[in-house]
This record gives C-alpha cells, sequence and structure tokens, in this order.
C-alpha cells in the first residue's frame, strides 16, 4: 500500500501529501511534482487520489505510526507487484517510468589487458534507500 489519508480542512494537496508520508513512513520527503491522479467509488462514494514524485530522507527522522508493521523501499517493478489495488498498479506503472530519472552512467572504453593478473571483482546491485531504485 502507498501513504494515503486525508486533507485537513484547509490543507494543500502537496502539504497534506508530504504530512502523510511522513506519518505513515517516519521519512521526511521533499516534494517534487504532481504526477497525476486516479479516481474511484468507495462505499458509493466518488474518491480522489493525488500522486506525487518525492526524494526521502536516508534515516527516518519520526517513528512509525502504530497502525504501520514496515516500511520497504522497492525498485519500480517490485514496488508494482507488491500493490494490491490494480489501478494504483496500473497508474505506477505507466507513470512511474517518466518520474524517475534516469540512472546513466559513462562506459568507459575497456583498458588494455595487462600481463598481470586480475582481481575477481563482484558486481552489487545496490538499493538507494533515497528513491528505492536500483542502480
Amino acid at each position: 500500500m502507498l501513504p494515503r489519508g486525508k486533507l485537513k480542512a484547509t490543507e494543500r494537496a502537496k502539504i497534506g501529501a508530504r504530512r502523510e508520508v511522513v506519518e505513515e513512513t517516519g521519512h521526511r520527503v521533499d516534494v517534487r511534482q504532481y504526477l497525476g491522479a486516479i479516481t474511484y467509488r468507495a462505499q458509493g462514494r466518488p474518491k480522489v487520489v493525488q500522486f506525487w514524485c518525492m526524494q526521502a530522507a536516508k534515516k527516518p527522522s519520526h517513528d512509525l505510526m502504530k497502525d504501520i508493521a514496515a516500511v520497504d523501499w522497492l525498485p519500480l517493478k517490485a514496488a508494482v507487484r507488491r500493490l494490491s489495488y490494480p489501478l494504483e498498479k496500473l497508474f505506477l506503472k505507466s507513470t512511474g517510468r517518466q518520474a524517475i530519472p534516469a540512472r546513466k552512467f559513462a562506459r568507459k572504453s575497456k583498458p588494455k589487458k595487462s600481463k598481470a593478473k586480475k582481481k575477481n571483482k563482484k558486481r552489487r546491485s545496490v538499493v538507494s534507500p533515497q528513491s528505492g531504485h536500483k542502480f
């Protein structure tokens, strides 16, 4: 589930989004951009859910709410698989690729092979706690 909640009476959407994420994840965030919204009906009433692209702080600044068991930062594909609402899955799948800046690595030309033995270096996959995306 993605962080969500209701706006307070005079609260602006961007401020409410930040507040909800801090409350539910314990991480302060920088709200980057508005991504869009989905609408649906729940118990006969229309609901609107707005999505925002955010950058989370590396370490939590607050304790989790009592009803939150854990917070996981996931790569986009894993996050889409974990969601339970089909409309949210579709939205995140289609919008997520555009919202996440592509990680570009300059590939250097291969150095000439030396006669000395090379050490076998293992490559690691790193998950960034800020974005939750592999690079």
